[in-house]
């Protein structure tokens, strides 16, 4: 028996809680389109004033790295110097770079 799966498309809610703050995924929902699926966040993420801006992508558009890929993904550039910048001299005076 084939059943047809009628909930929509898959989104995933990022939620800025304040402005100039970072984006934190709240979750996801599903919607027929982009429009509906923005409103139902907004209703279901932010009842309570919890955010100031709202983004929705569609989870297929997410890409991710595979946990079995990670050692030869994140391996460091040990022999790229340049990334590492333990040989500059930091100028008197300075505190911050």
């Amino acid at each position: 028996m084939d059943i047809k799966d009628n909930q929509g498309e898959l989104y995933e809610v990022f939620i800025q809680r304040k402005p100039g703050a970072d984006y934190k995924h709240a979750g996801n929902l599903h919607a027929y389109d982009k429009k509906l699926a923005l409103e139902n966040a907004r209703d279901l993420y932010t009842r309570r004033n919890e955010g100031t801006a709202i983004w929705v992508v569609q989870s297929k558009h997410i890409i991710a790295s595979q946990t079995s890929d990670s050692e030869s993904f994140f391996d460091p550039a040990d022999d790229k110097i340049y990334r590492h910048p333990t040989f500059y001299i930091m100028p008197e005076g300075v505190k911050n770079i």
